[in-house]
């Protein structure tokens, strides 16, 4: 089962980066645990300086944007 952090501070943009990633999730039937982390010591201790940030089975995979849904199908297909 994959491991799906989503690192921000819970603006619009962290939430709508979860949400999009869960509808992927489901439409791929992928077993994944989707989470969000909001503690800024957690989000620095990755390296994050720009939010939303995506971390897949504890590697940054993205930051500072909301990813398209063909990224994160990309990632979740590795």
């Amino acid at each position: 089962m994959k491991q799906i952090k989503v690192l921000g501070s819970g603006c619009s943009r962290c939430i709508n980066t979860a949400a999009l990633i869960n509808e992927v999730v489901a439409e791929l039937g992928v077993a994944a645990q989707v989470s969000k982390e909001t503690d800024v010591e957690v989000i620095m201790g990755y390296g994050v300086m720009r939010t939303p940030a995506v971390v897949i089975d504890e590697q940054v995979v993205h930051s500072g944007s909301i990813p398209t849904k063909a990224q994160i199908t990309a990632w979740l297909s590795q």
